[in-house]
Parts: C-alpha cells; sequence; structure tokens
C-alpha cells in the first residue's frame, strides 16, 4: 500500500506562486496531480510517468511545472500566475505506468488526502 502526503498548499493573491509537494511511502511509476473545486468533477492537471514524461491540462500549460525527485520518492507542482479559478483541493495519486496516459481518476489507485489552494483576486 502507497502512502502518499501533500503539502505546501496556502492562500495567494493572483499571480502569485506556491509548490506543491507529494512524498511517496515508496518508489511508484506514474504520479499525477488532480484538483477539485467544491461542485465541480476532479479534474487532471499534470502527471509524471517514470521515463520523466510529462503531460499537462490546458488550463496550466506554461503556468505548471511538475516534476519528481525519484531518490525520495517526492512529486512536486510548482505553480506560478495563478488565477481564483486555481482554487481548489488539490490531490497527489499514482497508480501504474499506463495511467499516465489519461487524466480519468479511476485509472489512479493510490490517493493522498489533498492540500488546500485557495487564490484571491
Amino acid at each position: 500500500q502507497v502512502q502518499l502526503v501533500e503539502s505546501g498548499g496556502g492562500s495567494v493573491q493572483a499571480g502569485g506562486s506556491l509548490r506543491l509537494s507529494c512524498a511517496a511511502s515508496y518508489g511508484t511509476v506514474c504520479m499525477v496531480w488532480f484538483r477539485q473545486a467544491p461542485g465541480k468533477e476532479r479534474e487532471g492537471v499534470a502527471s509524471h510517468n517514470s521515463a520523466g514524461h510529462t503531460k499537462y491540462a490546458d488550463s496550466v500549460k506554461g503556468r505548471f511545472t511538475i516534476s519528481r525527485n525519484v531518490k525520495q520518492d517526492t512529486l512536486y507542482l510548482q505553480m506560478t500566475s495563478l488565477k481564483p479559478e486555481d482554487s481548489a483541493m488539490y490531490y497527489c495519486a499514482a497508480g501504474p505506468d499506463w495511467s499516465c496516459l489519461s487524466f480519468s481518476p479511476d485509472d489512479y489507485v493510490y490517493w493522498g488526502q489533498g492540500t488546500q489552494v485557495t487564490v484571491s483576486s
């Protein structure tokens, strides 16, 4: 059982930056950031597979960067130029490598508890 623990959320003003971290209890292959705002479906934000390939949602391309420290089993999400619509609970998830082909939440086996990001205008 892989345990995922997110950190780094908080409240910032529009245009600000935050860096999220996700520590895994041991090595995983596909790791991804999802987010869910109140009343909305959970959506994929960015993914990182074992080969280092990354994928981003169109809404965050050019503003968010996903990275990974394999030795420390830690996933990061650097968020810049934040907008109020980025406000959500952000979740880290992990699954087999093929999971990274999609942003479907059903394809991910392990989930963290989430960290809140609030962006004010």
